[in-house]
Protein backbone atom coordinates (compact mmCIF):
# COMPACT_ATOMS: atom_id res chain seq x y z
CA UNK A 1 0.00 0.00 0.00
CA UNK A 2 1.10 3.56 -0.64
CA UNK A 3 0.81 5.77 2.38
CA UNK A 4 -1.31 8.78 1.57
CA UNK A 5 -2.80 11.64 3.48
CA UNK A 6 -5.99 12.80 1.91
CA UNK A 7 -7.86 16.00 2.61
CA UNK A 8 -11.13 15.41 4.43
CA UNK A 9 -12.81 18.48 2.94
CA UNK A 10 -15.06 17.42 0.06
CA UNK A 11 -15.14 20.81 -1.68
CA UNK A 12 -11.38 21.05 -2.19
CA UNK A 13 -9.54 22.78 -5.02
CA UNK A 14 -9.36 19.63 -7.15
CA UNK A 15 -13.15 19.17 -7.01
CA UNK A 16 -13.81 22.84 -7.81
CA UNK A 17 -11.47 22.96 -10.80
CA UNK A 18 -12.66 19.60 -12.15
CA UNK A 19 -16.30 20.72 -11.82
CA UNK A 20 -15.76 24.07 -13.54
CA UNK A 21 -13.64 22.45 -16.25
CA UNK A 22 -16.35 19.90 -16.92
CA UNK A 23 -18.93 22.73 -17.02
CA UNK A 24 -17.07 24.41 -19.89
CA UNK A 25 -16.41 20.98 -21.46
CA UNK A 26 -20.14 20.17 -21.63
CA UNK A 27 -20.93 23.74 -22.69
CA UNK A 28 -18.75 23.33 -25.79
CA UNK A 29 -19.74 19.72 -26.48
CA UNK A 30 -23.46 20.53 -26.57
CA UNK A 31 -23.15 24.05 -27.99
CA UNK A 32 -22.33 22.65 -31.40
CA UNK A 33 -25.60 20.71 -31.47
CA UNK A 34 -27.50 23.83 -30.46
CA UNK A 35 -25.94 26.22 -33.02
CA UNK A 36 -25.21 23.69 -35.78
CA UNK A 37 -28.04 24.67 -38.13
CA UNK A 38 -27.75 28.44 -37.72
CA UNK A 39 -23.96 28.36 -38.02
CA UNK A 40 -24.07 26.34 -41.24
CA UNK A 41 -26.72 28.61 -42.75
CA UNK A 42 -24.52 31.58 -41.87
CA UNK A 43 -21.67 29.85 -43.73
CA UNK A 44 -23.84 29.59 -46.84
CA UNK A 45 -25.04 26.00 -46.52
CA UNK A 46 -28.68 25.33 -47.44
CA UNK A 47 -31.18 22.50 -47.92
CA UNK A 48 -30.17 18.87 -47.39
CA UNK A 49 -26.52 19.96 -47.34
CA UNK A 50 -27.12 21.29 -43.80
CA UNK A 51 -27.77 17.76 -42.53
CA UNK A 52 -24.90 16.27 -44.53
CA UNK A 53 -22.38 18.90 -43.47
CA UNK A 54 -23.63 18.65 -39.88
CA UNK A 55 -22.95 14.90 -39.88
CA UNK A 56 -19.49 15.61 -41.32
CA UNK A 57 -18.71 18.09 -38.56
CA UNK A 58 -19.98 15.88 -35.74
CA UNK A 59 -17.97 12.97 -37.17
CA UNK A 60 -14.82 15.10 -37.09
CA UNK A 61 -15.53 16.05 -33.49
CA UNK A 62 -16.13 12.42 -32.48
CA UNK A 63 -12.95 11.28 -34.25
CA UNK A 64 -11.07 13.92 -32.30
CA UNK A 65 -12.57 12.69 -29.05
CA UNK A 66 -11.65 9.07 -29.74
CA UNK A 67 -8.05 10.03 -30.57
CA UNK A 68 -7.91 12.53 -27.70
CA UNK A 69 -9.24 9.99 -25.21
CA UNK A 70 -6.29 7.69 -25.84
CA UNK A 71 -3.76 10.54 -26.04
CA UNK A 72 -4.83 12.32 -22.85
CA UNK A 73 -5.36 9.06 -20.97
CA UNK A 74 -1.80 7.90 -21.58
CA UNK A 75 -0.40 11.34 -20.77
CA UNK A 76 -2.49 11.46 -17.60
CA UNK A 77 -0.72 8.37 -16.25
CA UNK A 78 2.72 9.32 -17.56
CA UNK A 79 2.83 13.08 -16.94
CA UNK A 80 0.11 13.76 -14.40
CA UNK A 81 -3.61 14.39 -14.02
CA UNK A 82 -3.21 18.16 -13.64
CA UNK A 83 -1.13 18.49 -16.81
CA UNK A 84 -3.90 16.78 -18.77
CA UNK A 85 -6.68 18.68 -16.99
CA UNK A 86 -5.28 22.07 -17.93
CA UNK A 87 -3.80 20.97 -21.25
CA UNK A 88 -7.23 19.83 -22.43
CA UNK A 89 -8.84 23.03 -21.13
CA UNK A 90 -6.34 25.16 -23.08
CA UNK A 91 -6.91 23.15 -26.27
CA UNK A 92 -10.70 23.23 -26.30
CA UNK A 93 -10.76 26.89 -25.19
CA UNK A 94 -8.55 27.96 -28.11
CA UNK A 95 -10.61 25.76 -30.45
CA UNK A 96 -13.80 27.38 -29.16
CA UNK A 97 -12.54 30.86 -29.98
CA UNK A 98 -11.30 29.66 -33.38
CA UNK A 99 -14.72 28.10 -34.07
CA UNK A 100 -16.20 31.54 -33.73
CA UNK A 101 -13.89 32.86 -36.44
CA UNK A 102 -14.36 30.23 -39.16
CA UNK A 103 -15.55 31.24 -42.62
CA UNK A 104 -15.64 27.83 -44.34
CA UNK A 105 -17.03 24.39 -43.50
CA UNK A 106 -13.56 22.84 -43.83
CA UNK A 107 -12.20 25.35 -41.34
CA UNK A 108 -15.13 24.59 -39.06
CA UNK A 109 -14.39 20.86 -39.36
CA UNK A 110 -10.71 21.32 -38.52
CA UNK A 111 -11.47 23.25 -35.34
CA UNK A 112 -14.22 20.79 -34.34
CA UNK A 113 -11.54 18.09 -34.66
CA UNK A 114 -9.18 20.08 -32.40
CA UNK A 115 -12.02 20.82 -29.99
CA UNK A 116 -12.88 17.12 -29.88
CA UNK A 117 -9.29 16.22 -28.98
CA UNK A 118 -9.34 18.83 -26.21
CA UNK A 119 -12.76 17.86 -24.89
CA UNK A 120 -11.66 14.24 -24.56
CA UNK A 121 -9.28 14.86 -21.67
CA UNK A 122 -11.02 16.99 -19.07
CA UNK A 123 -13.55 14.61 -17.53
CA UNK A 124 -11.24 11.61 -17.19
CA UNK A 125 -8.40 13.64 -15.69
CA UNK A 126 -10.78 15.47 -13.36
CA UNK A 127 -12.52 12.34 -12.06
CA UNK A 128 -9.20 10.53 -11.62
CA UNK A 129 -7.78 13.44 -9.63
CA UNK A 130 -10.90 13.71 -7.46
CA UNK A 131 -11.16 9.98 -6.69
CA UNK A 132 -7.48 9.90 -5.71
CA UNK A 133 -7.66 13.10 -3.64
CA UNK A 134 -10.59 12.16 -1.39
CA UNK A 135 -11.07 9.36 1.16
CA UNK A 136 -13.03 6.42 -0.22
CA UNK A 137 -16.08 7.19 1.92
CA UNK A 138 -16.28 10.72 0.46
CA UNK A 139 -15.10 10.42 -3.14
CA UNK A 140 -18.67 9.75 -4.34
CA UNK A 141 -19.70 13.18 -3.07
CA UNK A 142 -16.78 14.75 -4.91
CA UNK A 143 -17.61 13.16 -8.25
CA UNK A 144 -21.29 14.05 -7.73
CA UNK A 145 -20.35 17.72 -7.43
CA UNK A 146 -18.23 17.50 -10.59
CA UNK A 147 -21.16 15.96 -12.47
CA UNK A 148 -23.94 18.23 -11.23
CA UNK A 149 -21.96 21.39 -11.95
CA UNK A 150 -20.55 20.05 -15.20
CA UNK A 151 -23.69 18.87 -16.98
CA UNK A 152 -25.40 22.17 -16.22
CA UNK A 153 -23.05 23.54 -18.88
CA UNK A 154 -25.50 22.23 -21.48
CA UNK A 155 -28.29 24.33 -20.01
CA UNK A 156 -25.93 27.31 -19.91
CA UNK A 157 -25.09 26.81 -23.60
CA UNK A 158 -28.77 26.94 -24.53
CA UNK A 159 -29.43 30.01 -22.36
CA UNK A 160 -26.35 31.86 -23.69
CA UNK A 161 -27.53 31.23 -27.23
CA UNK A 162 -31.01 32.50 -26.37
CA UNK A 163 -29.46 35.70 -24.99
CA UNK A 164 -26.85 36.37 -27.70
CA UNK A 165 -28.66 34.84 -30.70
CA UNK A 166 -25.23 34.76 -32.32
CA UNK A 167 -23.39 31.46 -32.66
CA UNK A 168 -19.98 33.12 -32.93
CA UNK A 169 -20.41 34.99 -29.64
CA UNK A 170 -21.45 31.73 -27.96
CA UNK A 171 -18.18 30.09 -29.03
CA UNK A 172 -16.18 33.12 -27.85
CA UNK A 173 -17.90 32.97 -24.45
CA UNK A 174 -16.97 29.30 -24.02
CA UNK A 175 -13.36 29.93 -24.96
CA UNK A 176 -13.00 32.82 -22.54
CA UNK A 177 -14.58 30.82 -19.70
CA UNK A 178 -12.09 28.01 -20.29
CA UNK A 179 -9.07 30.31 -20.34
CA UNK A 180 -10.18 31.90 -17.07
CA UNK A 181 -9.88 28.49 -15.41
CA UNK A 182 -6.12 28.58 -15.97
CA UNK A 183 -5.83 31.05 -13.09
CA UNK A 184 -6.90 28.23 -10.73
CA UNK A 185 -3.96 26.02 -11.73
CA UNK A 186 -1.76 27.25 -8.90
CA UNK A 187 -4.32 26.12 -6.31
CA UNK A 188 -4.20 22.37 -6.94
CA UNK A 189 -1.54 19.69 -6.82
CA UNK A 190 -1.25 16.06 -7.88
CA UNK A 191 -2.58 13.37 -5.55
CA UNK A 192 0.06 11.77 -3.35
CA UNK A 193 -1.07 8.46 -4.81
CA UNK A 194 0.06 9.53 -8.29
CA UNK A 195 3.22 11.18 -6.98
CA UNK A 196 4.38 7.92 -5.40
CA UNK A 197 3.64 5.85 -8.50
CA UNK A 198 5.30 8.50 -10.71
CA UNK A 199 8.53 8.10 -8.75
CA UNK A 200 8.53 4.32 -9.18
CA UNK A 201 9.80 2.28 -12.10
CA UNK A 202 6.37 0.80 -12.80
CA UNK A 203 5.06 0.99 -16.34
CA UNK A 204 2.53 3.80 -16.53
CA UNK A 205 -0.14 4.68 -19.08
CA UNK A 206 0.24 1.39 -20.98
CA UNK A 207 -2.92 1.48 -23.10
CA UNK A 208 -2.13 -1.84 -24.80
CA UNK A 209 -2.01 -3.58 -21.41
CA UNK A 210 -5.79 -3.29 -21.36
CA UNK A 211 -5.89 -5.69 -24.31
CA UNK A 212 -3.04 -8.04 -23.41
CA UNK A 213 -4.72 -9.48 -20.31
CA UNK A 214 -8.04 -11.31 -20.76
CA UNK A 215 -9.51 -10.40 -17.38
CA UNK A 216 -8.45 -6.78 -17.66
CA UNK A 217 -9.83 -6.53 -21.21
CA UNK A 218 -13.26 -7.91 -20.25
CA UNK A 219 -13.44 -5.54 -17.31
CA UNK A 220 -12.54 -2.61 -19.57
CA UNK A 221 -15.19 -3.50 -22.15
CA UNK A 222 -17.80 -3.94 -19.41
CA UNK A 223 -17.03 -0.45 -18.11
CA UNK A 224 -17.73 0.92 -21.61
CA UNK A 225 -20.93 -1.06 -22.16
CA UNK A 226 -22.67 0.17 -19.00
CA UNK A 227 -22.51 3.75 -20.31
CA UNK A 228 -23.78 3.15 -23.86
CA UNK A 229 -27.57 3.40 -23.07
CA UNK A 230 -27.04 7.00 -21.95
CA UNK A 231 -25.50 7.99 -25.25
CA UNK A 232 -28.28 6.25 -27.18
CA UNK A 233 -30.80 8.37 -25.32
CA UNK A 234 -28.90 11.63 -25.82
CA UNK A 235 -27.47 10.92 -29.27
CA UNK A 236 -30.63 9.47 -30.83
CA UNK A 237 -33.83 10.19 -28.89
CA UNK A 238 -32.93 13.73 -27.81
CA UNK A 239 -30.83 14.81 -30.79
CA UNK A 240 -33.57 13.69 -33.19
CA UNK A 241 -36.42 14.79 -30.91
CA UNK A 242 -38.12 16.85 -33.67
CA UNK A 243 -38.40 13.70 -35.81
CA UNK A 244 -39.73 11.64 -32.89
CA UNK A 245 -42.19 14.40 -32.01
CA UNK A 246 -43.55 14.28 -35.54
CA UNK A 247 -43.80 10.48 -35.54
CA UNK A 248 -45.62 10.57 -32.19
CA UNK A 249 -48.05 13.20 -33.42
CA UNK A 250 -47.09 15.64 -30.67
CA UNK A 251 -49.39 18.66 -30.71
CA UNK A 252 -47.43 21.48 -32.32
CA UNK A 253 -44.56 19.12 -33.16
CA UNK A 254 -43.25 21.59 -35.73
CA UNK A 255 -42.18 23.87 -32.84
CA UNK A 256 -40.04 21.21 -31.13
CA UNK A 257 -36.38 22.28 -31.22
CA UNK A 258 -33.49 19.89 -30.63
CA UNK A 259 -31.56 22.57 -28.74
CA UNK A 260 -34.39 23.07 -26.29
CA UNK A 261 -34.82 19.30 -25.87
CA UNK A 262 -31.09 19.02 -25.11
CA UNK A 263 -31.36 21.77 -22.49
CA UNK A 264 -34.32 20.07 -20.79
CA UNK A 265 -32.59 16.69 -20.92
CA UNK A 266 -29.39 17.99 -19.35
CA UNK A 267 -31.40 19.87 -16.77
CA UNK A 268 -32.77 16.49 -15.73
CA UNK A 269 -29.26 15.06 -15.85
CA UNK A 270 -28.12 17.56 -13.21
CA UNK A 271 -30.74 16.30 -10.76
CA UNK A 272 -30.13 12.70 -11.80
CA UNK A 273 -26.41 12.97 -11.12
CA UNK A 274 -27.08 14.50 -7.70
CA UNK A 275 -29.61 11.77 -6.90
CA UNK A 276 -27.41 8.89 -8.08
CA UNK A 277 -24.44 10.29 -6.16
CA UNK A 278 -26.35 10.74 -2.91
CA UNK A 279 -28.13 7.37 -3.13
CA UNK A 280 -24.82 5.68 -3.89
CA UNK A 281 -23.33 7.20 -0.72
CA UNK A 282 -26.35 6.27 1.39
CA UNK A 283 -26.51 2.68 0.12
CA UNK A 284 -22.70 2.42 0.02
CA UNK A 285 -22.94 0.79 -3.39
CA UNK A 286 -22.24 1.80 -6.98
CA UNK A 287 -23.77 -1.29 -8.63
CA UNK A 288 -27.18 -1.11 -6.95
CA UNK A 289 -27.65 2.52 -7.97
CA UNK A 290 -26.42 1.85 -11.52
CA UNK A 291 -28.95 -1.00 -11.78
CA UNK A 292 -31.77 1.25 -10.57
CA UNK A 293 -30.93 3.98 -13.07
CA UNK A 294 -30.43 1.60 -16.00
CA UNK A 295 -33.89 0.14 -15.38
CA UNK A 296 -35.37 3.62 -14.91
CA UNK A 297 -33.75 4.66 -18.18
CA UNK A 298 -35.37 1.74 -20.03
CA UNK A 299 -38.77 2.57 -18.53
CA UNK A 300 -38.47 6.22 -19.58
CA UNK A 301 -37.47 5.22 -23.12
CA UNK A 302 -40.70 3.24 -23.45
CA UNK A 303 -42.78 6.03 -21.91
CA UNK A 304 -41.24 8.57 -24.29
CA UNK A 305 -41.77 6.37 -27.34
CA UNK A 306 -45.43 5.86 -26.42
CA UNK A 307 -46.19 9.53 -25.74
CA UNK A 308 -48.62 9.86 -28.65
CA UNK A 309 -50.45 13.17 -29.19
CA UNK A 310 -49.07 14.82 -26.04
CA UNK A 311 -48.57 18.57 -25.82
CA UNK A 312 -45.19 20.20 -26.36
CA UNK A 313 -45.05 20.95 -22.63
CA UNK A 314 -45.46 17.28 -21.76
CA UNK A 315 -42.93 16.34 -24.46
CA UNK A 316 -40.25 18.59 -22.99
CA UNK A 317 -41.12 17.33 -19.51
CA UNK A 318 -40.43 13.80 -20.75
CA UNK A 319 -37.07 14.99 -22.08
CA UNK A 320 -36.32 16.29 -18.58
CA UNK A 321 -37.35 12.98 -16.96
CA UNK A 322 -35.31 10.99 -19.48
CA UNK A 323 -32.34 13.16 -18.59
CA UNK A 324 -32.90 12.35 -14.92
CA UNK A 325 -33.05 8.63 -15.72
CA UNK A 326 -29.55 8.69 -17.23
CA UNK A 327 -28.10 10.74 -14.39
CA UNK A 328 -25.49 8.07 -13.83
CA UNK A 329 -22.86 9.44 -16.23
CA UNK A 330 -20.28 10.41 -13.65
CA UNK A 331 -21.18 7.38 -11.51
CA UNK A 332 -20.28 5.12 -14.41
CA UNK A 333 -17.00 7.02 -14.96
CA UNK A 334 -16.27 6.71 -11.23
CA UNK A 335 -16.85 2.95 -11.43
CA UNK A 336 -14.32 2.77 -14.27
CA UNK A 337 -11.77 4.76 -12.24
CA UNK A 338 -12.22 2.45 -9.26
CA UNK A 339 -11.80 -0.76 -11.27
CA UNK A 340 -8.14 -0.22 -12.21
CA UNK A 341 -4.79 0.55 -10.59
CA UNK A 342 -3.14 3.95 -10.29
CA UNK A 343 -0.63 3.31 -13.08
CA UNK A 344 -3.38 3.04 -15.76
CA UNK A 345 -6.31 4.72 -13.98
CA UNK A 346 -6.20 7.95 -15.99
CA UNK A 347 -5.91 5.96 -19.22
CA UNK A 348 -9.07 4.01 -18.37
CA UNK A 349 -11.04 6.92 -16.93
CA UNK A 350 -10.29 9.10 -19.94
CA UNK A 351 -10.80 6.54 -22.70
CA UNK A 352 -13.95 4.86 -21.35
CA UNK A 353 -16.33 7.88 -21.59
CA UNK A 354 -14.87 8.83 -24.98
CA UNK A 355 -15.36 5.34 -26.36
CA UNK A 356 -18.95 5.53 -25.13
CA UNK A 357 -19.39 8.86 -26.93
CA UNK A 358 -17.60 7.39 -29.93
CA UNK A 359 -20.05 4.48 -30.01
CA UNK A 360 -22.72 6.81 -31.39
CA UNK A 361 -21.95 6.04 -35.09
CA UNK A 362 -22.30 2.31 -34.31
CA UNK A 363 -25.54 2.95 -32.40
CA UNK A 364 -26.89 4.96 -35.34
CA UNK A 365 -25.89 2.18 -37.74
CA UNK A 366 -27.72 -0.46 -35.68
CA UNK A 367 -30.72 1.83 -35.23
CA UNK A 368 -30.85 2.51 -38.99
CA UNK A 369 -30.56 -1.21 -39.71
CA UNK A 370 -33.61 -2.07 -37.60
CA UNK A 371 -35.53 0.96 -38.87
CA UNK A 372 -34.98 0.24 -42.56
CA UNK A 373 -34.72 -3.56 -42.69
CA UNK A 374 -37.29 -4.68 -40.14
CA UNK A 375 -39.71 -1.83 -39.47
CA UNK A 376 -40.10 -0.12 -42.86
CA UNK A 377 -38.90 3.25 -41.61
CA UNK A 378 -40.77 3.14 -38.29
CA UNK A 379 -38.42 5.06 -35.99
CA UNK A 380 -40.53 4.37 -32.89
CA UNK A 381 -40.26 0.55 -33.07
CA UNK A 382 -36.61 0.68 -34.10
CA UNK A 383 -35.75 2.90 -31.11
CA UNK A 384 -37.64 0.58 -28.73
CA UNK A 385 -35.70 -2.46 -29.93
CA UNK A 386 -32.28 -0.78 -29.86
CA UNK A 387 -32.96 0.85 -26.49
CA UNK A 388 -33.97 -2.49 -25.01
CA UNK A 389 -30.96 -4.36 -26.42
CA UNK A 390 -28.48 -1.78 -25.16
CA UNK A 391 -30.06 -1.77 -21.69
CA UNK A 392 -29.93 -5.58 -21.42
CA UNK A 393 -26.28 -5.60 -22.52
CA UNK A 394 -25.45 -2.87 -19.99
CA UNK A 395 -27.17 -4.73 -17.13
CA UNK A 396 -25.30 -7.97 -17.94
CA UNK A 397 -21.98 -6.06 -18.10
CA UNK A 398 -22.73 -4.34 -14.78
CA UNK A 399 -23.52 -7.69 -13.13
CA UNK A 400 -20.05 -8.93 -14.08
CA UNK A 401 -18.24 -5.97 -12.52
CA UNK A 402 -17.17 -5.94 -8.89
CA UNK A 403 -18.58 -3.50 -6.34
CA UNK A 404 -16.05 -0.70 -5.86
CA UNK A 405 -17.60 1.63 -3.28
CA UNK A 406 -15.19 0.61 -0.51
CA UNK A 407 -12.25 -0.16 -2.80
CA UNK A 408 -8.91 1.27 -1.71
CA UNK A 409 -7.31 2.80 -4.80
CA UNK A 410 -3.73 2.71 -3.53
CA UNK A 411 -2.51 -0.05 -5.82
CA UNK A 412 -1.06 -0.63 -9.29
CA UNK A 413 -1.93 -3.12 -12.01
Amino acid sequence: MIATEKPTRILNAAVIVAALGYFVDIYDLLLFGIVRTDSLIDLGITGDAIRNQGEYLISMQMFGMLFGGILWGILGDKKGRISVLFGSIIMYSVANIANGMVTTVDGYAFWRLIAGIGLAGELGAGITLVTESLPKEKRGYGTMIVASVGVSGAVAAYLVYQVFQDWRLCYYAGGILGLLLLFLRIKISESKMFQEVHKSNEKKGDFLSLFSNKTRFYKYVQCILIGVPLWFLVGVLITFSPEFAKALGVQGYETIAAGKAIAWCYGGLVFGDIASGLISQWLKSRKIVMTIFLLLNLIMVFIFLNAFSVTTTVFYALCFLMGFSVGYWVLFVTIAAEQFGTNIRATVTTTVPNFVRGSLPVILLVYSFFRDRFFNGNIILAAMVVGTLLSIIALVALFKLKETFDTDLDYSE
